[in-house]
């Protein structure tokens, strides 16, 4: 397994790691309880949680912190199953159930941002997996995280899907007054049935409305991403319009939607998943993506055309070029694991 780059030392005195599996330095954890069964945490004690984008990325931020591996949201379409492989864990249901934690992830940010290498630049969260998903509300990562980028004054950008972050508006608040922070929620679509199948551990879509109105209330814009947007099931011009309209009367700062994409590792996940389903539409996913992992040209830019004039007729807009605090729908391209692969849309 690949496990030295995450480790230090044990978690805690009087329990032992799983060795014969993980390595030394890894604390394996279940928990009992209605909220958890069936999750296993791997407690690890990171020796960085800064992560530098590879200069060939398209993101428009160079740094990440990503206190998790795995997530328990299970959105059968998170190209960040792929990550998992890189540890030797399951890209299919261990990606759901088998979650990495960073719990010293505080700490050590708070000493990397004190170094007198680190030149204060934005760090953006939520780019690989959910920064709030079910386990932050046991490990509580988040407020130091966020009280440690604050008191550097350090400018950072939230990607997520959950309604847990609103747990840290006090600390929101707080560091927009000293510093640049962007947030971003991800919603692709409205549809319930939709929902419960394709992001089963995730808030439903109107509770993450919810969390860009109350940010709104407190005067931290929010921005959304509309994605993913899935072809033949919520890509339909009335689907678009109740998703738009809802973001819009959400308060929004904007919308940017992004279609669905499927590299390997979430391609053979998403298709078992459309197979059993809506095994009806299998041959139609083979043909749109047999050029790769994304959806024709055509396809992007005519449902990135229908949003936008919806955004337009709503009174919101796609995000801007300039806004480099928020995250863009630019697309990622692979990267090796030694840089901590980066992921955009919680997919």
């Amino acid at each position: 397994m690949r496990w030295d780059n995450l480790t230090d030392e044990p978690v805690e005195h009087g329990r032992t790691p799983d060795a014969a599996l993980f390595g030394a330095g890894v604390v394996t954890t279940q928990i009992d309880t209605p909220e958890f069964r069936g999750i296993t945490f791997h407690e690890v004690r990171a020796r960085s949680v800064l992560n530098r984008v590879p200069g060939a990325s398209r993101m428009p931020f160079e740094w990440t912190v990503n206190p998790y591996r795995g997530c328990s949201h299970a959105c059968v379409y998170c190209f960040a199953r792929k990550t998992h492989g890189y540890l030797d864990l399951d890209t299919g249901i261990g990606f759901d159930t088998q979650i990495v934690v960073k719990v010293n992830a505080p700490e050590v940010l708070r000493r990397q941002l004190g170094s007198g290498r680190w030149r204060g630049d934005h760090v953006a969260m939520g780019t690989n997996v959910d920064c709030y998903q079910r386990a932050e509300g046991r490990y509580r990562l988040m407020p130091g995280i966020i009280s440690a980028l604050t008191e550097h004054a350090n400018p950072f950008s939230i990607l997520t899907k959950g309604t847990l972050i609103l747990r840290d508006l006090d600390l929101l608040v707080r560091a927009a007054e000293v510093t640049d922070v962007g947030i971003s929620v991800s919603v692709g679509f409205l549809d319930s049935e939709l929902w419960r199948t394709v992001e089963p551990g995730t808030p439903a879509p109107e509770r993450r409305l919810d969390v860009v109105r109350a940010l709104g209330e407190h005067g931290i814009g929010c921005g959304v991403l509309m994605a993913p947007v899935i072809p033949f099931l919520s890509d339909e011009p009335e689907q678009l319009r109740a998703t738009v309209a809802a973001i819009a009367a959400a308060g929004a700062t904007s919308v940017t939607p992004l279609v669905l994409h499927l590299r390997p590792g979430a391609r053979e996940w998403f298709m078992a998943w459309l197979a059993e389903h809506h095994p009806y539409l299998v041959r139609r996913y083979e043909r749109m993506y047999a050029g790769g992992s994304y959806a024709p040209t055509w396809y992007q830019r005519r449902i990135t055309r229908q949003v936008h004039e919806l955004a337009r007729e709503y009174g919101i807009g796609p995000t801007r070029a300039g806004a480099a605090r928020r995250i863009s729908p630019a697309q990622p391209e692979p990267v090796p694991e030694a840089a901590e692969p980066t992921q955009l849309t919680l997919m």
